[in-house]
């Protein structure tokens, strides 16, 4: 019997509520399976944790985490927290104390589920996006001087290192030639940013040439929101910087229908840390405790995690379930439904028991 030790930090929002939606799934995946188990630890990390204590999480919460095989996190953020603080305060000195340097989010419009663009339907639309995940724009370089002075100034820098885009690029290119089209995308803004992301194209280049098998293109991150709408046929596997990509993502999941199912996988690839998983929607406090937010992106996140711990038949399991729910109506109001977050959740757990899945 396999085990994983398994990190929930359900957070903020609505995160404790499609965390529990993908623990119910997960609980009842290893139960129809049989040959794994999840040995799941709780942490009340977040905003609340903030209020009463001053921090997101414990001083040693990175130590705490270390031993763990996946992170299973909800959302983090709070009207009454600022911003930065919660997302300064958790998330990123998760991804980046553990280096999980390669942000994964693919996109697919899934059956029953319909896209905002005409004609466009399941098969169209099914791409991976590829984020720098450790450095980049969020890299956290940068300050601000002459506070509340008519020359107040603050500055960010963005870092690009020869070894943080040789890795990314390595990641894209390989992710992309394990997918049937062996096409990668890589999307810059080298003609207005002259410095690091003129050196992200030559080490775009650079890594192609180990890979002959794969084709890829090149194109402006402007141009790209153009293409993503226009002609989403054109595009597979997606590869951008840390901004870049947290923005097209976000512009995927809704032409895929909502951020109500896009997933993220933050990974270590060398597997010296724990990797995170978690939904893209973030904290939602405006539907927080109605009982309607969408767990699909949980449930997709789920799947992604149990692929990273190499439990690929339950994974494809779990992922048959979700299908077979969405094509069958069974949807929350964002994507155009009337179930509610607990309706969705057992019935793609009655899909998971059942003989056909």
């Amino acid at each position: 019997m396999r085990e994983h030790k398994i990190a929930a930090i359900p957070a903020d929002g609505i995160g404790p509520e499609v965390i529990a939606a993908g623990l119910q799934a997960l609980d009842t995946l290893q139960q129809r399976c049989g040959d794994f188990t999840l040995d799941i630890r709780h942490f009340d990390w977040g905003s609340d944790y903030y209020k009463s204590t001053g921090r997101m999480m414990p001083e040693d919460g990175i130590a705490q985490l270390k031993s763990f095989d996946a992170i299973f996190f909800g959302a983090v953020g709070a009207p009454d927290v600022p911003d930065d603080i919660t997302l300064w305060g958790l998330r990123l000195p998760i991804c980046q104390g553990f280096d999980q340097y390669a942000n994964v989010r693919p996109t697919r419009i899934l059956p029953g589920i319909s896209s905002p663009l005409a004609g466009v339907g399941p098969g169209d639309l099914d791409w991976v996006i590829v984020r720098e995940n450790s450095e980049g724009e969020y890299s956290g370089n940068g300050g601000r001087a002459h506070r509340g002075l008519p020359e107040e100034v603050g500055t960010e820098v963005a870092i690009f290192t020869r070894a943080g885009v040789t890795r990314i690029m390595r990641y894209a290119f390989q992710l992309a030639q394990s997918r049937p089209r062996k096409f990668l995308t890589v999307v810059t803004k080298s003609n207005a940013q002259r410095h690091g992301m003129v050196m992200w194209d030559e080490i775009a280049a650079e890594v192609a040439l180990e890979f002959p098998d794969v084709r890829w293109d090149k194109m402006l991150v402007d141009a790209m929101t153009v293409r993503m709408t226009l002609k989403p046929q054109s595009l597979d596997t997606i590869v951008a910087t840390n901004l870049h990509a947290d923005i097209l993502s976000d512009l995927a999941g809704a032409l895929a229908g909502s951020l109500g199912v896009a997933p993220t996988a933050n990974i270590d690839p060398e597997r010296r840390f724990p990797s995170m998983f978690e939904p893209i929607h973030g904290s939602a406090f405006d539907i927080t405790g109605k009982g309607i937010a969408n767990p699909v992106a949980t449930l997709w996140t789920a799947v992604q995690m149990l692929e990273h711990l190499g439990e690929s038949e339950a994974a494809a399991r779990l992922m048959r379930a979700v299908e077979a729910v969405t094509a069958a109506g069974v949807l929350t109001p964002d994507v155009g439904g009337t179930a509610t977050t607990q309706q969705v959740t057992d019935a793609v757990c009655k899909e998971i028991r059942g003989a056909n899945i």
